[in-house]
């Protein structure tokens, strides 16, 4: 299968999984996690029709984006974020997946307001509890949900989880469940707030991740892997 047989597979497939959840065409945004390859796959990507990329390390993605994509393309950053690279942050990526504690929000605040820009931010939550997972305790995300909105330089738009890895998809519902369920509760909890964007569900566990309300999905292997 090449790069465009894959995406097209993996359209079709988010798009019966929004179907089955009863909610319309289009609600789900794939962002195809580049992290892997290098930019001749990603061009291909985005011929095929991708918009949306990942990259979980700011260094690299500096390197692969120069020269940038297009400007109907959009990048995401969804792995831990050290503050020191903020500023680079800043200038390559519209939306941060992986805001999960005050330090980093600080920083991301600072330096696109010297950039002139305007961040759209995810919280990560560690749902499952995992030792090695990065992302605030599911108790910590209303505070710095809260400490998004006040920056005068970030949007707060929701949250963003990584599930376990297990042997079946079904294993992880309950996690997807539980951010949901907290996006929920804090969305109840402070009406003025658009937190719109559930970041849940990779290649082992997308469909299922739709199913329970995700809005982002970030697949890697399922489109790249040739």
């Amino acid at each position: 299968m090449t790069i465009e047989e894959n995406y097209r597979r993996v359209l079709e497939q988010v798009r019966e999984a929004e179907q089955r959840a009863g909610r319309p065409e289009g609600s789900v945004t794939i962002v195809g996690v580049s992290k892997t390859v290098g930019r001749t796959e990603v061009d291909r990507a985005y011929e095929a029709g991708l918009r949306h990329f990942g990259e979980n390390r700011v260094q690299d993605a500096k390197e692969k984006f120069d020269p940038p994509l297009p400007p109907d393309a959009h990048l995401h950053l969804i792995g831990y974020l050290q503050t020191n690279k903020a500023r680079d942050a800043v200038a390559l990526f519209e939306t941060i997946h992986s805001a999960d504690r005050a330090s980093v929000i600080d920083a991301l605040d600072k330096r696109a307001g010297q950039a002139g820009k305007r961040l759209r931010v995810l919280i990560q939550v560690n749902v499952a509890g995992e030792e090695q997972k990065h992302g605030c305790e599911p108790a910590e995300a209303e505070e710095l949900v809260l400490a998004v909105e006040a920056c005068e330089h970030l949007e707060v738009r929701g949250l963003m989880t990584i599930a376990p890895l297990v042997s079946s998809a079904e294993e992880t519902r309950q996690v997807f469940r539980g951010l949901r369920q907290l996006r929920d509760q804090l969305q109840s909890a402070h009406p003025d707030l658009k937190l719109t964007e559930l970041s849940m569900g990779m290649t082992n566990d997308y469909q299922v991740a739709i199913e329970e309300g995700s809005t982002l999905v970030r697949i890697g292997r399922a489109i790249f892997s040739e």
